[in-house]
């Protein structure tokens, strides 16, 4: 049933894909843009949209019609105009008091469960056991909070100068993900 090996190989897998550590930038981004960063609430959500991919993500792209290179393809171009964002120092998801707080959009989704994410989940679920996969999502999710609840603490850490650099360099990274994303996609 539980496979201490399938659990860290998943745990390992899906920390390489949502790579919360090079999203620092893009946190901080957000809780200066915001005020704050809901941790508990972006987690959450996070984890909701891994579960439920991970139950029925086959079933929801089959109902519309779309492949994994075109759902890879449109998460390439979120990561693009975010990096775009990083490097330029230009706001492109502007802000909207009314609308779903920046720890849902861009942060829960598409930062912290993308297409990456998403097409890596169904990937596991059909190379190991569903019970280690859960546990590897849960590991994952803790290790998510914890970032983002010291998304302060990291900031004040980094100082001005470090983040700026940080945000350029992460940039330049989440371009060559989406780059290379469109020449495996396209």
């Amino acid at each position: 049933m539980f496979s201490l090996k399938e659990i860290f190989s998943v745990t390992l897998t899906l920390f390489a894909v949502i790579d919360i550590l090079g999203s620092i930038p893009i946190i901080i981004q957000i809780r200066q843009r915001e005020g704050k960063i809901n941790s508990e609430k972006a987690t959450l959500v996070a984890g909701l949209l891994m579960f439920v991919f991970l139950f029925l993500g086959q079933s929801i792209l089959s109902l519309f019609g779309v492949d994994f290179q075109s759902f890879a393809l449109a998460g390439a171009i979120i990561i693009f105009l975010i990096g775009m964002e990083m490097i330029l120092g230009i706001e492109l998801f502007r802000h909207n008091p009314t609308a779903a707080s920046g720890s849902i959009v861009p942060l829960a989704f598409p930062l912290i469960v993308g297409a990456g994410t998403m097409t890596t989940l169904l990937s596991l679920r059909a190379a190991y056991s569903l019970p280690n996969v859960l546990v590897g999502i849960l590991l994952n999710l803790v290790f998510v909070y914890g970032v983002l609840k010291s998304s302060a603490w990291i900031e004040r850490k980094l100082g001005k100068a470090g983040e700026d650099i940080l945000r350029r360099v992460f940039g330049v990274i989440l371009l060559a993900i989406a780059i290379k994303l469109f020449k495996s996609n396209f």
